[in-house]
């Protein structure tokens, strides 16, 4: 018999009632290092006085109107990442995969509009992860996203991660854009080198096409940095972003140049819930303190020193763990063992990770983890890889 919650998810045993910063209480009272924040979401950890404050203030005035009025929280979100970023205008959604909806019809109706209609296709990579929607698993491409669910929409080709021969030859008269994590997340932790992201504005500049950028995951100062691009010291023409940017609440957004923007007038896109006071009000107290030039300083610093402790891990343990790889506090232990098995270990251990794809065991901890919790949380790492040992 089916269940009530339909059953798409092999969830953990794990039944969690509480958060505390850093910290996560499950139903029996157990106290697990939170490494994982909802899979990069809860930036700036659970429960965190700032945002319960601007969430309970907005959730005692307005919850909702609609995008058929002016939202004040809305257009102060705006303005700051107007502000902060290479964007002139920002479309709010409620989450990273109607982010990447937005972002394929934003260009396609670039080139419809430049009188290049024929201009459709996308060019992203393998391992890519986009969402679930239609044009999110049609960007990935992979068996694992795509099968049974046919017919795919069309328009996307696929080259493999790091090969610039096929990339080259995939972009002909059809091309529209390019469409790339700089730090692929799902596909296990792989940062794009700065050379190469410098490669594809390039590139796209060459052939008059648009780079795309799925920040949704490595964005909203998770490698140290307001946005991870900002490393190569270029700008993309739209970016998708979501989950940290309304540290739990649902919300996402995409970020995009006039240019890039301006065929999206009055009609050609909405969205009911997207950019409601209440995700507004805290994403906007969220941008507060990830734009401040403290906190980021913080967050690359305490990224040094995870770095430095899993490498020590890494060495202790080498018939579990290969190497670490990654940027900022968005961190991939590549496993010799199942990686699975790591995450399940490490449940026992009181520590909370996330699988990725290439055997490959992600770290996302809240970007304001202290130092002691880092400390403690490779401990408990330790102790889980020391089971594992024990266990073969």
């Amino acid at each position: 018999m089916i269940p009530s919650i339909l059953p798409t998810y092999n969830r953990a045993p794990l039944s969690f009632v509480k958060g505390e910063g850093s910290w996560l209480i499950e139903a029996d009272g157990r106290r697990f290092l939170d490494l994982g924040a909802g899979i990069a979401v809860n930036a700036m950890g659970h429960a965190h006085p700032a945002l319960v404050e601007a969430l309970t203030t907005q959730a005692q005035a307005l919850w909702h109107t609609s995008n058929l009025y002016h939202i004040p929280a809305q257009e102060a979100l705006a303005d700051a990442l107007v502000e902060a970023t290479f964007a002139d205008t920002v479309f709010f959604t409620n989450s990273g995969t109607e982010s990447c909806e937005l972002a394929v019809k934003m260009v396609r109706k670039f080139f419809h509009d430049a009188g290049s209609p024929e201009r459709t296709e996308i060019i992203a990579f393998e391992a890519s992860f986009h969402g679930r929607s239609s044009a999110g698993i049609a960007a990935a491409g992979s068996e694992k996203m795509t099968k049974g669910f046919g017919p795919l929409l069309p328009g996307f080709k696929h080259v493999a991660w790091g090969d610039h021969d096929a990339l080259h030859a995939a972009i002909d008269k059809n091309t529209a854009a390019i469409l790339i994590e700089p730090v692929q997340g799902e596909g296990g932790i792989r940062p794009l080198p700065d050379q190469c992201l410098k490669g594809l504005r390039d590139l796209c500049d060459e052939h008059g096409i648009l780079l795309v950028l799925d920040e949704v995951q490595c964005g909203v100062g998770r490698t140290g940095r307001l946005f991870a691009h900002e490393w190569a010291g270029v700008d993309p023409d739209i970016m998708m972003v979501a989950k940290g940017i309304g540290g739990g609440f649902p919300l996402g957004a995409v970020l995009a140049t006039e240019r890039a923007a301006r065929g999206m007038v009055a009609g050609t896109h909405g969205s009911t819930y997207g950019g409601n006071p209440l995700g507004c009000a805290v994403g906007y107290a969220v941008m507060q303190h990830v734009t401040a030039p403290e906190f980021l300083e913080e967050v690359r610093r305490k990224s040094g020193l995870l770095r430095q402790k899993l490498e020590g891990l890494v060495a202790a343990h080498p018939d579990i763990f290969e190497d670490v790889r990654g940027s900022g506090l968005m961190l991939g232990l590549i496993c010799k063992a199942t990686n699975t098995d790591v995450v399940q270990a490490g449940y026992d251990a009181l520590v909370v990770t996330v699988p990725a794809a290439d055997n490959v065991v992600r770290l996302l901890p809240p970007l304001t983890i202290s130092d002691d919790e880092i400390a403690e949380a490779v401990k408990r790492l330790d102790h889980a890889a020391t089971q594992l040992e024990g266990a073969a």
